[in-house]
């Protein structure tokens, strides 16, 4: 008993002397862990700092061009939203889809057909026949009045510039649309008011409605050697940038006629025509223009090309 109590009292002694001991080693222990608990959420090493702002410019600037896509959006809708409605005055009816939603909405309809029984299919194709019957007998009456207002019409249609005025049947020569394009000489945005072909030095160039030649121009002015044809009814048509000219001032010509060679004169960046559609003094899109010869896929077809150009040739 004596020697349990000896072996107790030094295990006590033992304990008191190394406690201090460990005390400060747990201290150290908690300093050294709040210490690098601190570095690891309040300070950033070398390589932390690199990686954590490495992305911070990347910010910035995705922020910057997300602020101008969103004003070019605004513009550019407000843009299409114009154009629709000079399309609208102009033609008297609704321009092109040529957006993807007229795909999208066939595939939702497609989709929606699917789950439909026979019944149900034969109903909605017995009121869409409907649908189609009124709306031919509406297409009929406009037909009938359309030709009627025709008859009465002092200005044939062929006094209306409805072609091209070069050959371009595969519709490959249209080199710039009337839009805002980087005029070659100034390096600068501006609008170009209308469609440049792109083509060799002494090809014909068509007249592309009947009319009286209005002026021409033989001087080395910017446009160089030009035709200006009217008309009547509000409209003209200029060819600029010529090589030769074959017709003269108050001469009758018929669409179709050559009444040029296409050229290089004047302010020109390279061999090619500049054509315009002049409607009562307000110069309008000739590609809109072409329908006597582009089927409604070809017409498609060019406006995408005419809208893709980023620079003039004039």
């Amino acid at each position: 008993m004596a020697n349990i109590d000896n072996i107790s009292r030094k295990s006590s002694r033992r304990l008191r002397r190394y406690m201090p001991h460990i005390i400060n080693v747990l201290v150290w222990v908690a300093m050294v862990v709040a210490w690098w608990v601190v570095l690891t959420f309040a300070v950033d090493m070398p390589a932390e700092y690199k990686l954590r702002h490495s992305t911070d410019g990347l910010r910035a600037e995705y922020d910057k061009l997300s602020e101008r896509y969103d004003s070019l959006y605004v513009v550019l809708d407000n843009v299409v939203r114009r154009d629709e409605n000079v399309f609208r005055k102009l033609f008297e009816s609704n321009p092109y889809d040529l957006s993807s939603d007229v795909d999208d909405k066939r595939i939702e309809l497609h989709e929606g057909l699917v789950g439909l029984s026979s019944d149900e299919l034969i109903d909605i194709l017995a009121n869409r026949i409907d649908d189609a019957e009124r709306k031919e007998h509406d297409i009929v009456y406009a037909h009938n009045e359309l030709k009627y207002h025709l008859s009465n019409e002092t200005l044939s249609i062929d006094c209306v510039p409805a072609i091209q005025p070069v050959n371009n049947r595969q519709l490959t020569l249209l080199a710039a649309g009337k839009k805002p394009l980087i005029n070659p000489f100034h390096r600068a945005m501006r609008e170009h008011h209308g469609v440049d072909y792109l083509i060799p030095e002494g090809t014909a160039v068509f007249a592309t409605a009947d009319g009286k030649v209005k002026s021409l121009s033989e001087k080395n002015t910017s446009h160089g050697k030009a035709i200006t044809i009217d008309h009547g009814n509000g409209y003209e048509t200029s060819y600029s940038h010529l090589l030769d000219i074959r017709v003269r001032r108050g001469q009758e010509v018929k669409r179709g006629d050559i009444i040029a060679l296409s050229g290089n004169s004047g302010l020109s960046f390279a061999p090619h025509l500049h054509y315009e559609v002049i409607y009562n003094d307000t110069r309008v899109d000739p590609v809109h223009y072409f329908f006597l010869e582009l089927t409604p896929e070809e017409y498609q077809r060019i406006i995408r090309i005419s809208l893709s150009s980023m620079q003039s040739f004039d």
